[in-house]
Parts: structure tokens; C-alpha cells; sequence
């Protein structure tokens, strides 16, 4: 048996704080219409669940302010212990509550003001899947920039590992860089093995100012960020993301990921 309020604390947080908000300033009855709570939440699939719950909490005594207190308080006691956020990306399913994957993305680098640690297997169209990070490198001075990318060998090719990074970096720095500022590069060289199993570069992940971590099947794409169905967690946790970006950083000192060479 489902408790009265468990939709409204599935809500994602940015949803639930508008919630509270009509509730405190009296936008909103005991029993509101799904219009009204249309209006609050700008979300269709959550209307009649968040309204059932409401009505639910009505029937056992619990209206008005005590919702909002207990959704206040709710919010701080998940401050405390961070939940993971789901993040997806593909169609929208009614009545679930999830992040969107660009949304997530976009959000994390247009807010960064001390560092962004980004892995990713691929990209397509370097221009635009990195245009939101060049140009908040371009706004905030000092912002560093970690780009962790996968170098593939196709099958069959036989050029030399240093002129296929060679490649690579031409590309980047010429194409698909848009920026004037420029972040640091790092690919694994394993992938470019030719006398050995090869493993590759296939972590999809974004680390913000080391307070935030996200981590998803996404690569930065176009149909990644929108179309595929893709799963992710987004987790507000310094620690966590503060042990991400040291694993990183020992790999890197362990010449494990090479830096990409500059034009």
C-alpha cells in the first residue's frame, strides 16, 4: 500500500519548492483543481498523482501548512543524506518523475565556476556538443577544464599511434574546439594498440566544481542527449565528487591517459 505523499516526495526538488511556494502563499486550496496545479507544476503526467496524495493528506487530517512544513523538511533531511537524481533522456513516460539529460548537462556547465572534469566514448558535431563548455570557459576566468576523450583505431587501419593522435588533435583543436579559451585534453593510448588487447576511454561522466557528479549511458550527442533512451544519476555529494576527479587525476599521473597535444 502506497503512503499518502509518496508522490510528492518522488517530486523532483525544483517542482516540489513551487509546490510549497502556491501552498504557503494560499495559491492553492486543500483540494485544488488539476488546473491549478497545472499551473503550479507545468508538468500533465504529475498532476492527478500529486493531487490524489493531496487529497489523501486531507483525509487524515494533514492540509495546508503541515504540507508545506513536511515538504520543507523533507527537503532538508535529503540535503543531509543526498539523493541520486534520475536523469533520461527518450521519451517522456506520464506520471514518472525524472531529470532530463540536456537540461542536467546544460545546467551543470553554464553553472561551474571553479572546474568541469568531463569523460566521453564519442561526440558528434564538436561545435555544438561542446559550445555551452567554451563558452562559460570564455565567461568565467580561472575555470579549469578536464576533457577526458577516446581516441579509436577503425579496424583494419595501420597508421602509426602518434600520427592518429596527431589526427585527432588537428581535428580538435582546428574543428571542433569552438572556444578561445582551451581546456586540458587526455585520451587513453590503449586504444590505439595494435600487438595487444586494447581496452578504450568508455566512462560518460561530468564532475561541476567538485560538488556535484553526473554519470550516464549517454555519450555527447545529439541523439544522446535527446532521442535514445539513456540512463544517468546526477548526485550532489562533494565527496563523491571529489573522489571521481582524484581516480581521474591518478590515472593521469600514472600516464595511464595522455595528454592530447596542443596545435
Amino acid at each position: 500500500m502506497t503512503f499518502p505523499g509518496a508522490h510528492l516526495a518522488a517530486l523532483p526538488l525544483h517542482r516540489r519548492r513551487r509546490l510549497v511556494d502556491a501552498i504557503e502563499t494560499g495559491m492553492l486550496p486543500d483540494a485544488p483543481s488539476a488546473a491549478a496545479l497545472w499551473s503550479v507544476l507545468g508538468q500533465r503526467g504529475e498532476v492527478d498523482h500529486v493531487r490524489d496524495d493531496l487529497i489523501a493528506l486531507k483525509g487524515v487530517g494533514v492540509v495546508g501548512p503541515a504540507v508545506a512544513v513536511w515538504l520543507r523538511a523533507l527537503e532538508l533531511a535529503q540535503a543531509r543524506a543526498p539523493v541520486p537524481d534520475l536523469v533520461w533522456s527518450g521519451p517522456e513516460v506520464p506520471g514518472l518523475h525524472a531529470r532530463d539529460t540536456r537540461r542536467v548537462y546544460e545546467e551543470l556547465v553554464r553553472s561551474a565556476r571553479d572546474s568541469v572534469w568531463m569523460s566521453t566514448y564519442g561526440y558528434f558535431d564538436g561545435p555544438r556538443a561542446f559550445a555551452d563548455l567554451a563558452e562559460r570557459m570564455d565567461a568565467v576566468a580561472g575555470l579549469r577544464v578536464v576533457l577526458m576523450l577516446n581516441i579509436q583505431r577503425a579496424r583494419g587501419d595501420t597508421t602509426a599511434s602518434d600520427h592518429l593522435v596527431r589526427r585527432f588533435a588537428d581535428r580538435f583543436w582546428g574543428t571542433d574546439w569552438p572556444g578561445q579559451s582551451k581546456p586540458v585534453v587526455y585520451y587513453d593510448p590503449r586504444s590505439l594498440d595494435t600487438d595487444r588487447p586494447t581496452g578504450v576511454l568508455h566512462a560518460k561522466a561530468l564532475v561541476a566544481d567538485d560538488a556535484a557528479v553526473f554519470i550516464t549511458s549517454g555519450n555527447l550527442t545529439e541523439a544522446a542527449l535527446d532521442r535514445n533512451i539513456e540512463l544517468g544519476l546526477l548526485i550532489r555529494d562533494p565527496t563523491l565528487a571529489k573522489t571521481t576527479t582524484t581516480h581521474f587525476q591518478a590515472l593521469i599521473d600514472r600516464d595511464l591517459l595522455r595528454p592530447l597535444p596542443e596545435e
